[in-house]
């Protein structure tokens, strides 16, 4: 209820402002008049307002509009003297020239296209898409290695690049467990091969060091199937399996694939 009268109030406010305004008006006019009254007009007087009234209007219709510039259009009244010689069908072709917006347009993309040649394929002072991608590649790659290796970092410590092979039981025993769950299914449960290739032999087809063991973990090989298993494991859980997996040479299981890859 309170806050209805004080809306009512504002209302009641605002129209006594507004008659406030119009009343001040009328006095200032009528102290005015009351000054120096205005003379009547004689009815020449009144014709000849009249007359300059019409011709202004009549200058202001003539005059082209900003838009009618801009599109280099034409009034209809000149349409007469753009007309062409030739009709068809009652219809008559007019000889319009080219919007001055459209001729801008068109040399000042011829403008830019030879500032971009002289740029990236005459000067070269400009990077190319490729020369952009890769250099933003390279710049992701070492922001996310400082980051990695940064002490005290909240990310995982553990990469490719630092990564080191364990024999500690309980490292190997942590890797067993998971690759029983996530390997199995394509290198047998015993790393002797099936629809992936042999783990237990002397050859690898993307090398048997312990960097690029988790290298291949890590990121997969999607050409053969191979999952990306960053995307699902951290950095702690790839590495036990890697060190697994490097466990695994020499066991000789039973049903072993034949040998894939080069000797490491």
């Amino acid at each position: 209820m309170t806050a209805l009268l004080i809306w009512a109030l504002l209302f009641v406010a605002v129209l006594i402002l507004i008659v406030s305004l119009q009343v001040l008006k009328v006095i200032k006019i009528f102290v005015k008049e009351s000054i120096s009254p205005s003379p009547f007009a004689t009815e020449e007087e009144k014709e000849q307002f009249r007359l300059l009234a019409a011709q202004r209007e009549a200058e202001e219709q003539a005059k082209p509009s900003i838009w009618t510039k801009l599109m280099g259009l034409k009034p209809m009244a000149e349409e007469k003297d753009l007309m062409m010689d030739h009709e068809f069908d009652g219809i008559a072709e007019l000889d319009n020239p080219t919007p001055a917006w459209f001729s801008v347009l068109f040399y000042g993309t011829i403008i830019f296209a030879i500032g971009y040649m002289f740029n990236y394929h005459v000067f070269n002072w400009g990077k190319s898409q490729e020369e952009e991608y890769a250099i933003e590649l390279q710049q992701a790659a070492d922001d996310r290695l400082a980051f990695l290796q940064k002490p005290g970092s909240a990310g995982p410590q553990i990469n490719e690049s630092n990564v080191a092979q364990s024999n500690d039981k309980e490292v190997i025993q942590k890797g067993a467990a998971l690759f029983k769950t996530v390997c199995t299914p394509c290198h047998g449960a015993n790393g002797e091969g099936g629809v992936g290739p042999n783990l237990t032999d002397e050859f690898w087809l993307h090398g048997g060091g312990v960097k690029d063991v988790f290298k291949t973990i890590k990121y997969g090989v999607p050409e053969k199937g191979m999952v990306a298993w960053e995307k699902s494991m951290n950095a702690k859980q790839i590495s036990d399996i890697t060190n697994y997996v490097l466990s695994l040479k020499g066991s000789n299981p039973a049903g072993a694939k034949a040998p894939q890859g080069k000797k490491d």
